[in-house]
């Protein structure tokens, strides 16, 4: 083994390895130049954002897999010195390398498996976020704030390494329909007229312009997913339950949003309510 391991040392420093080795790296800087030329005259056809992200990630996934068949033909009658060298090594590498080999296996499985894609919103342990770019060993996404601040963008970046996915559960926001249900809290008085005020929340609900588009959509989302997963609702429209708590009443409105706009439509929703109480057609809990 030694004297292979040595014969192959000399071998290297032979002017034939050194060419292989300078045309290899010829070959790779040729087939990035050209990738960077074809994504340029798409970028000159193209001008959505979107668009260009995902031609950019195909494109470098198949400029690298034509790398990888160059370099196998160059090098294909030295493989066998190669393969001696890698498996007197391996023992060692796989130990110092487990980490970046189950990344990238994990890597594999995310995009076969696809438990998220771009733009997902997912949480997964204590990070939430919007995924903005999935590579053969990582994913980032945009952080986002927590419920009490309105889950909106802090503009940090978090890097997670792929195989997160099987040590950390997975909360995917959009997997099988882009709604989530969001629920509002309305406190009022014990003495108030909650089948009036149930009345006017429901029209300030019902005439939302995103949320009574919703529904519809939501059920051709559930119709199509229900191949894949067992879910299932029995109501679709918005719903306001009711509860008695200490000396006041409590109506918890229940609506169906898309969680990128829930912030948004919840602060219009509370515009309209405070509007309705300034007109005195509600009567707000005042502690």
């Amino acid at each position: 083994m030694i004297r292979k391991i040595s014969n192959f040392m000399d071998a290297f420093v032979k002017s034939e390895y050194t060419f292989l080795i300078f045309l290899t790296i010829v070959i790779y800087f040729i087939i990035k130049l050209i990738s960077k030329i074809i994504f340029r005259i798409y970028m000159s056809i193209n001008d959505d954002s979107r668009d260009r992200f995902l031609y950019k990630q195909k494109l470098n996934i198949l400029s690298n897999i034509i790398f990888l068949i160059s370099t196998f033909f160059l090098w294909e009658t030295h493989l066998s010195n190669i393969i001696t060298l890698i498996s007197f090594i391996s023992a060692g590498a796989t130990i110092a390398l487990r980490e970046i080999i189950f990344n990238f296996f994990s890597g594999i499985y995310i995009k076969i498996k696809k438990p998220f894609q771009l733009e997902d919103r997912i949480e997964i342990g204590n990070d939430k976020g919007d995924v903005i770019n999935i590579s053969n060993l990582s994913f980032e996404i945009l952080e986002i704030a927590n419920e009490i601040n309105g889950e909106q963008s802090t503009g940090k970046i978090i890097h997670l390494p792929n195989s997160v996915i099987f040590n950390l559960p997975l909360k995917n926001y959009v997997k099988a329909f882009k709604y989530i249900w969001n629920e509002i809290t309305i406190k009022i008085p014990l003495d108030a007229d909650v089948l009036e005020t149930k009345k006017v929340l429901y029209k300030i609900i019902n005439n939302n312009q995103v949320i009574k588009r919703i529904p519809q959509k939501m059920l051709r989302q559930i119709n199509g997913a229900s191949l894949d997963y067992r879910i299932y609702f029995n109501n679709f429209e918005p719903i306001i339950y009711t509860k008695v708590v200490d000396s006041h009443i409590e109506l918890y409105v229940r609506y169906l949003i898309h969680p990128k706009k829930a912030r948004n439509v919840e602060n219009e929703i509370w515009l309209d309510i405070l509007k309705s109480y300034k007109n005195e057609e509600i009567v707000l809990l005042r502690d």
